[in-house]
């Protein structure tokens, strides 16, 4: 019988055919050279291309690699949902698809972990000489607004919401992500603050990450709909 795994990796993928495959080894070899039990889990949310081939092909070479399938697309929120409330794993981290931020980043959360805390989130924004964050500008400029409107709405003290990079522990991944009724990109809002309102100690380390070439999500096209979903997490989680 295999140990159940210490590390779960969540990876939500939608039309991730080019990008998923290289960032996958990578998360792969960086797990295994740990030796630590993991699991990977690919939840492919509904996607038109080869992305399910993809993972099925990684699974062959690597038991611990499965694919999560939803039938449909229902956005970001409900495929990091479906995976973190599948893993097994004592640690859950959920990352993108696209490798902005690299795995080994994994290593720089850990002494969070050890200092007491029970979420730890990757921070684009918190200032350390040994990162490094390489992003166009006008992403930069709208993840200012963005957050000012989120530390407006109830999550003050939280420098970058939107980190892709983001760990639990097993109890505060299933307790969150049970209640969590997002599904959009403006799901991780509504998570931190039930995340807060229940009292999880949450901690804010920086990563390196790199924007990456064929992102999903657009100022413009995808601005709106998470300025909205704020405004719905707001409802959602009562403040006090």
């Amino acid at each position: 019988m295999r140990a159940p795994p210490l590390w779960s990796v969540v990876i939500p993928a939608f039309n991730e055919e080019a990008r998923l495959p290289r960032y996958l080894d990578e998360v792969v070899a960086f797990l295994e050279g740990r030796g630590d039990p993991y699991e990977v889990i690919v939840v492919d949310d509904g996607s038109a291309d080869g992305t399910a081939a993809a993972v099925r092909a990684a699974s062959r070479e690597r038991r611990a690699v499965r694919l999560l399938r939803l039938p449909v697309n229902r956005g970001k929120g409900a495929a990091v949902r479906a995976g973190m409330l599948d893993a097994r794993g004592e640690f859950r981290l959920f990352t993108d698809a696209d490798g902005a931020t690299p795995i080994v980043e994994l290593k720089r959360l850990e002494s969070a972990f050890a200092a007491g805390a029970d979420i730890v989130i990757g921070s684009r924004v918190l200032l350390d000489p040994g990162v490094s964050v390489r992003a166009l500008l006008h992403r930069k400029l709208a993840g200012r607004v963005f957050n000012a409107i989120v530390a407006w709405a109830g999550l003050a003290g939280v420098s970058d919401s939107q980190c892709g990079f983001k760990c639990f522990r097993a109890q505060a991944a299933l307790d969150l992500f049970g209640a969590l009724e997002i599904s959009g990109f403006g799901f991780d809002v509504e998570l931190l603050m039930r995340a807060r309102r229940r009292g999880y100690r949450i901690a804010e380390v920086a990563v390196n990450w790199a924007d990456q070439a064929g992102g999903k999500v657009g100022v413009l096209t995808h601005g709106p709909g998470m300025l909205r979903e704020v405004l719905r997490a707001r409802r959602l989680v009562p403040r006090g």
